[in-house]
């Protein structure tokens, strides 16, 4: 079997498509052309490390609220701005 570079949306469909158990192994692997300690192996990284992809959800809604809270303090900052204008101009 040819070396070839997967992506690692290819290895994930790969393996869950392994995990769905549709298939036997031994089909997938040749219909992909890889050995199946190969697939093995992404499976078993998959295993380890699937929390991570939860972890991913948590960042984005984190970051989400601090972009959200930094719109509403520089639309603040620029109230305040316009505020203390027009009590220059006033006085």
């Amino acid at each position: 079997m040819k070396n070839r570079k997967w992506t690692n949306k290819q290895k994930l469909e790969i393996v869950l498509e392994g995990l769905n158990g549709r298939v036997t192994i031994s089909d997938l692997c040749n219909r992909h052309q890889i050995q199946q300690t190969q697939y093995y192996e992404w499976k078993n990284h998959f295993l380890r490390h699937g929390e991570k992809v939860f972890e991913l959800g948590k960042a984005t809604s984190s970051e989400d609220r601090r972009e959200k809270e930094n719109r509403r303090l520089k639309t603040l900052i620029g109230d305040l701005t316009m505020e203390l204008k027009k009590n220059d101009y006033t006085d």
